[in-house]
């Protein structure tokens, strides 16, 4: 287990210091200084279509199969998506997807899992 806190922007535990005052994170290559104590709340409020508060790095569960353009096969419906990031805009889900790679999703269309 890490000593260190997990890594503000993919939380990721797996950080480690570089011998100076940062911390390093291997998964998304974010430098921090841990003793800064920035708050980067975002500001975006994104419920799920039960109406439950969406936050970085939450599982949420597809409802409904969606198709993709360009690929011949939907999302299926009950497809889990682990780590969400929560973006403005339309599509206010940005998330990566086994077999589709990294996609954006309305939150209308998943729920809190």
């Amino acid at each position: 287990m890490s000593q260190f806190p997990p890594c503000p922007k993919c939380q990721s535990t797996f950080a480690y210091s570089t011998g100076g005052p940062l911390l390093t994170c291997p998964e998304c290559a974010y430098e921090w200084n841990p003793e800064e104590t920035v708050s980067e709340d975002s500001g975006i409020e994104v419920k799920d279509a039960n109406g439950n508060a969406l936050v970085n790095g939450d599982s949420v569960i597809v409802l409904k199969n969606l198709p993709v353009k360009g690929y011949p096969q939907p999302i299926k419906a009950g497809t889990k998506v682990k780590n969400i990031r929560l973006t403005d805009g339309d599509h206010n889900i940005d998330c990566k997807i086994a077999g589709f790679g990294s996609m954006a999703l309305k939150s209308e269309f998943v729920k809190k899992g």
